[in-house]
């Protein structure tokens, strides 16, 4: 028996999705136009933070370095694989303004690279404001410390920041900015390597940020540490001394042992960085090897005229599954059951993995059938795919009878406890308690992004207008009152405009509620990315010690 099933669920016998797609029809086009706009508001975002950071390439040369991006370029292996991380960060938070907001919070963070090292980098964009804190900047660190930790990835810290910025203080940032220090002795203990890279000034509690790294690089002339400037000194005690006395690198390299290695510029400092992180032998464990694969069959393009920008709108989930996995192969579990809810076996650049998407609305049997495919993928250790494109769970008299919330609980349950990877993309609406039930933000998943037509709240706006309109009528009736239908429009209009405004993508994530906004056509290259990240980290073995390597 067992033969015959291997025989007939065998990774050879294809499965091939049949894609029902019309790439010549109004819809398509209409559907790709509108996207495309989308990510076209995307890109001009990325650039708007580059664009700015870049002006300032005169200064930096004048200093003899480098700019952020080509200290990360330089860094990173050539044509290899990168994953930008929190792109929309402080988005519309700091500036309201959506024309002239800069997103990233004043840091470049993604998983790159670093001579055949899968790792962690974090750049302080030095150029955006001399890289001084803005209100999601720590939210934005912790975010990748946190991800560096879960998944096992050496972090480097390439250093040049003004710190907070005084004019603009808050007591939260600075309480919570210690977690930054928190974080990096958390990552040493776990036998995690820190390094962090002194492009130019690390000041007052920012100094932690060497002090609490295994590897310091620090750059003559421009690399500086210490508690206290010179300005702040003087003002706080009357002492003078100048900054090369209190924190340069060269002293810090002959005093206090602070920093390991001198290097004569920028681009020295990062040829020992790489040249170091090949000396830890990081990989000695890990095989990189994935099973050889084939392309999807269908092209990575159509998506954009697939999906409706306008979540009411339905569409086959199947179709955008058959434009990133392998070969357009998979096996569906349970197909005529829960039949909102679609359940897939498959392969992702080689990666077998369940993936699981929405069809509609979450009805009892659906979330049955979620559970179950949850459950089994964690049993047979299957990384899992959320495509969230629900508007929550069904609700009225027949879905509360067939147990609803029991079935709907089973299934949160279940997403909450697995073990395996869970690797999240908002690709629709992801409203209610169904994004709980599909692995929202709060459920911790190991990789999370939106794109950029996603909608993610408690409900949509109209619902919420039309649900707080019922609530006001039935309060008037009781009380004995009759209702302006002019101020009953109003209020519906607000609501949906307050709604609305916070569920975009780009407001959530600005918010710092997903690691980034991508393009729907790199969904397939994004999920290359997460998965061989978590392969690695479930194959890597630590060493872990007590307190973190602690500084002699």
């Amino acid at each position: 028996m067992f033969e015959l099933l291997n025989k007939k669920f065998n990774k050879t016998e294809k499965a091939v999705y049949n894609s029902k797609v019309n790439t010549k029809s109004n819809n398509y086009i209409d559907n790709r136009k509108d996207m495309l706009e989308l990510v076209n508001k995307l890109r001009g975002l990325e650039n708007r933070a580059s664009e700015l950071s870049e002006r300032r390439k005169a200064r930096f040369l004048e200093r003899g370095q480098l700019t952020p991006r080509e200290r990360l370029s330089k860094l990173l292996d050539p044509k290899s694989e990168y994953l930008d991380l929190y792109n929309m960060a402080n988005y519309l938070v700091d500036d309201p303004n959506p024309d002239t907001s800069i997103p990233g919070a004043t840091f470049i963070a993604g998983i790159g690279i670093v001579n055949g090292v899968r790792c962690l980098v974090f750049v302080d964009d030095s150029g955006i404001n001399a890289g001084a804190s803005t209100t999601k900047s720590v939210e934005k660190a912790l975010g990748c410390i946190e991800l560096a930790l879960k998944q096992k990835l050496p972090f480097i810290h390439l250093v040049e920041s003004a710190g907070a910025n005084l004019l603009n203080y808050t007591v939260e940032l600075w309480a919570k900015g210690g977690g930054m220090f928190y974080g990096l002795a958390k990552l040493s203990a776990a036998g995690i390597p820190t390094i962090a890279v002194l492009h130019g000034p690390s000041t007052a509690g920012g100094a932690y940020q060497p002090g609490m790294s295994d590897y310091v690089i620090g750059v003559k002339d421009n690399g500086f540490a210490a508690l206290a400037g010179s300005a702040l000194l003087k003002a706080a005690t009357s002492e003078v001394a100048s900054n090369e006395e209190l924190g340069s690198s060269e002293m810090h390299s002959k005093v206090t042992g602070l920093v390991e290695y001198l290097a004569d510029d920028d681009e020295h400092a990062l040829e020992i960085t790489r040249d170091l992180i090949m000396r830890l032998n990081w990989n000695a464990e890990v095989s990189s090897k994935v099973e050889s694969f084939h392309e999807p069959r269908y092209n990575a393009e159509e998506i954009a005229g697939i999906v409706p920008i306008d979540y009411r709108v339905p569409y086959d989930v199947r179709e955008i599954v058959a434009r990133i996995v392998d070969d357009s192969d998979f096996i569906e579990f349970k197909p005529g059951y829960g039949v909102n809810m679609v359940c897939l076996h498959a392969w992702v650049h080689g990666h077998a993995c369940g993936i699981v998407g929405n069809n509609g609305p979450i009805d009892p049997n659906a979330a049955a059938k979620a559970g179950h495919f949850f459950q089994l993928c964690d049993q047979a250790n299957l990384p899992l795919i959320f495509l969230n494109n629900v508007t929550g769970y069904m609700v009225g008299k027949k879905y509360e009878q067939a147990g609803m919330i029991k079935h709907g609980a089973k299934m949160i349950q279940a997403v909450s406890n697995i073990k395996v990877p869970k690797i999240t993309l908002y690709i629709g609406a992801s409203f209610g308690a169904g994004n709980y039930g599909m692995c929202g933000y709060a459920y911790k998943p190991d990789f999370i992004f939106s794109w950029p037509n996603a909608v993610t709240g408690v409900m949509g706006g109209k619902q919420a207008a039309l649900t707080m309109r019922e609530v006001k009528i039935g309060s008037a009736k009781r009380r004995g009152i009759e209702l302006d239908e002019k101020e009953l429009k109003v209020q519906e209009e607000s609501i949906i405009s307050h709604f609305d405004s916070q569920s975009d993508a780009f407001f959530t994530s600005g918010r710092v509620l997903d690691q980034g906004i991508i393009d729907p056509r790199d969904t397939r290259r994004v999920l290359s990315i997460t998965l061989q990240t978590c392969l690695e980290a479930n194959k890597r073995k630590l060493k872990p010690n007590s307190y973190g390597i602690a500084r002699m």
